[in-house]
């Protein structure tokens, strides 16, 4: 495969036009990916448009609406959850003042979900309360909706949160995850939408002194699926791990932006997407989109992080996008580093097992099993597990169909 590694600093072009805009001169721009501008505001943000750094990739046409407020709500989601004694649950107004502590919109549509949800759900772990199962959320969209979920760890809690998408509506939220000192969440996300579902969610986690968050994105069904993930240390000591696995066939659209600021000392963070992709000959091509950016801020001395995302482009109209940024700001680091590889099956594999009698639609299905492994097995809940390997299985069969 081809592979590509090194150091990136993206261009401010689109952080510039926001900036115009907001009537703020140059002189005041961002000095880094972290000083993105934030409101609550729909009407503080432009209209995205192509040539925006942050949605150049994205087909605006297909988000039907939630961009530039064309959108007409005729509906809510139903999130559903299922959470063991001490775990508790909430439904609140947007008047709650718990809401934001993870983060605020940093892009127009994270605006217009904030201002257009009716109700928020509210699931907190109270501090020292190890909760005895996981977490099971359920988001059935079926409508044009928005939504907003925060999970909430107090210090030295514990919990494993599974949030799971079903339906075929137009959705756009935000997700917050607040932790606690020395807390630890494991949260598995599953994009298990029907093939006519667009999706568009940013997640926001701000993480206490020594607090560990594992965060799994899985991406499966949908038309259009957007997932923007902003990490922020906000004590020394904090590990975070962001593993991704996407699957994409003809016409579908999947695409992860990550960004963890390092703001603080002696933090760790790990990220590893994986994806594969099939296209069709006569159909739209299968895309992905994947943009990582690591930002180590000159008080975060100490700072141990790497960042990957791998492609396998298993048919012919299939196109991968990825793009890893690292931007340091101190050399007091541990180690930092980023890589990135798209391309088809290794040939090497494919003649090895053939030449042990394995056909050779049989020694692809291998292969693809092989690649995915590694993010599997890192899922916490056995019957997530279950059901994404399931469902490779269905991708795969679907190819030698």
């Amino acid at each position: 495969m081809g592979s590509l590694t090194g150091q990136h600093k993206p261009g401010h072009s689109a952080v510039v036009e926001a900036a115009e805009a907001r009537g703020v001169g140059s002189t005041n721009l961002p000095a880094n990916k972290g000083e993105v501008f934030t409101s609550y505001d729909v009407n503080q943000f432009e209209v995205p448009a192509g040539r925006d750094e942050a949605w150049r990739f994205t087909p605006l046409r297909r988000l039907r609406g939630l961009h530039d407020g064309t959108a007409v709500v005729d509906g809510e989601a139903v999130i559903e959850v299922a959470a063991p004694e001490g775990v508790l649950v909430e439904t609140v107004g947007r008047d709650d003042a718990r809401l934001g502590a993870g983060g605020a919109p940093s892009d127009r549509v994270a605006a217009q979900a904030y201002s257009g949800f009716s109700k928020a759900t509210v699931i907190e772990v109270p501090k020292e309360v190890e909760a005895s199962e996981a977490v099971i959320v359920t988001v059935t969209g079926d409508h044009t909706s928005y939504g907003h979920l925060q999970i909430r760890l107090g210090n030295f809690a514990r919990a494993t949160v599974v949030i799971n998408y079903v339906g075929s509506g137009t959705y756009a939220e935000n997700v917050e995850f607040v932790l606690g000192d020395s807390s630890h969440l494991t949260v598995v996300v599953v994009h298990d939408w029907a093939d006519s579902a667009a999706h568009v969610t940013q997640h926001h986690a701000k993480l206490g002194r020594d607090a560990v968050l594992r965060h799994t994105a899985v991406t499966l069904g949908g038309d259009v699926v957007r997932l923007s993930a902003n990490v922020r240390f906000d004590g020394p000591g904090g590990d975070a791990e962001l593993l991704g696995l996407y699957f994409a066939d003809a016409g579908q659209f999947f695409e992860s932006r990550l960004l963890v600021d390092h703001a603080q000392p002696n933090c760790k963070s790990n990220v590893m997407y994986k994806g594969a992709l099939q296209g069709l000959e006569g159909k739209p091509d299968a895309h992905t989109v994947w943009v990582g950016d690591v930002l180590i801020r000159a008080a975060a001395e100490g700072t141990d992080t790497y960042e990957v995302n791998r492609n396998l482009l298993l048919t012919d109209h299939a196109r991968a996008d990825s793009i890893p940024n690292l931007e340091i700001e101190t050399g007091e680091i541990a180690g930092a580093g980023h890589a990135s590889a798209t391309g088809k099956f290794d040939e090497e594999q494919l003649f090895y097992l053939r030449a042990r009698g394995i056909p050779e639609d049989q020694a692809r299905q291998l292969v693809v099993r092989g690649f995915f492994h590694e993010i599997i097995s890192k899922i916490a809940v056995e019957s997530v597990r279950t059901h994404v390997a399931d469902a490779i299985e269905l991708e795969l069969a679907a190819i030698n169909a």
